[in-house]
């Protein structure tokens, strides 16, 4: 009987040991599953941010080449002479308020009294709204050996042009994408490669509005555990160049396996400083376009959630040992 009084205080105090491991254990393993449903949450979310986003980019740039096709169809329409031709270009003007000019560039001496070079171009002037009309083709500028002509007369088909900067020293100066699209005739042979420049300025309202309505959607979700719902929304090209961006919010990607993701249309996720920040990306193709969208997440968006409750799991992990020690105090007594 003295043997098992002496061996009883050792048995307890195993007891009460085994009860705080199966206590920090059920508490490590609730803080890991957390961060797992975390993880699996904001990426379920942020990849229907980026779905939404492309959608949206898409319609958008759908309506801007559905509007510039009437134009070139009008275009199409009045070949019969070189001032028809203008007349239609002019004629379509008002149809897209971020179109800073229509050109049609036609085939060496389609008009034989125009010449060689005969490139007609619509476009604003330095007062926004008014247009001007004038002739480009030259032998300064053969058209006919840019790489846009040549992708539309060997692919016959529309495309959007790889983005560029233009710099005349007025304020029609900057970034620029042009919809381009050919024309054949009934015998299948080209007659012009008409086109429509166009400014970043519409990307960069679209992916502005974007952020704030799905931040409007879910605000009453934003400050729930924590989470600020901080992302932001741009544009790259295939080569991980940002061309579209928030006022002060960049991103470049440099990483070989994205810039391969980009060049082919694929979707994925990256961890990467953006801004000396760590982030998450979430990028997609957009239809339509040679472009991606990125949804920019900032990592502490996460971790500011599990750290949250983190710290609750652990005070009541806490709470529950010194209950368990008081009442294995009170029985030793």
């Amino acid at each position: 009987m003295e043997q098992t009084s002496e061996k009883t205080p050792k048995t307890a105090f195993k007891l009460l040991l085994t009860v705080f491991a199966v206590i920090i254990i059920i508490t490590v393993l609730a803080i890991g599953a957390f961060y797992i449903g975390m993880e699996a949450e904001t990426y379920i979310r942020y990849a229907g941010i980026k779905s939404v986003a492309s959608e949206k980019i898409a319609k958008t740039a759908w309506g801007m080449e559905m509007n510039a096709k009437n134009v070139f169809d009008e275009v199409d329409s009045h070949l019969d002479s070189p001032e028809h031709v203008i007349e239609a270009l002019e004629s379509k003007t008002s149809l897209n308020p971020e179109v800073r000019g229509y050109f049609a560039a036609f085939v060496p001496n389609f008009f034989p009294e125009k010449g060689t070079w005969f490139e007609p171009y619509v476009h604003q002037t330095d007062s926004f709204g008014e247009f001007e009309v004038t002739l480009v083709g030259s032998a300064r500028h053969d058209y006919t050996k840019s790489d846009w002509y040549v992708r539309a007369m060997r692919t016959h088909d529309s495309f959007w042009s790889d983005p560029y900067y233009y710099y005349d020293g007025t304020n029609i100066s900057g970034h620029y994408c042009t919809f381009v699209k050919p024309i054949f005739d009934e015998r299948d042979r080209l007659v012009c490669v008409c086109g429509a420049d166009m400014t970043f300025e519409w990307l960069t309202k679209d992916i502005a509005q974007i952020d704030a309505r799905i931040k409007a959607d879910q605000q009453l979700y934003q400050h729930s555990l924590g989470r600020n719902l901080d992302f932001y929304t741009v544009v790259l090209n295939r080569d991980g160049s940002c061309i579209a961006h928030p006022e002060g919010k960049r991103l470049s990607v440099n990483d070989e396996r994205v810039i391969k993701d980009l060049e082919h249309d694929m979707s994925g996720t990256v961890d990467m400083d953006v801004n000396g920040e760590p982030c998450t990306v979430y990028y997609g193709p957009i239809d339509h376009v040679d472009w991606s969208v990125a949804v920019v997440v900032p990592r502490n968006d996460v971790w500011r959630s599990v750290m949250l409750v983190g710290a609750g799991l652990l005070v009541a992990a806490v709470i529950g040992m010194l209950v368990v020690w008081l009442v294995y105090r009170k029985v030793e007594s």
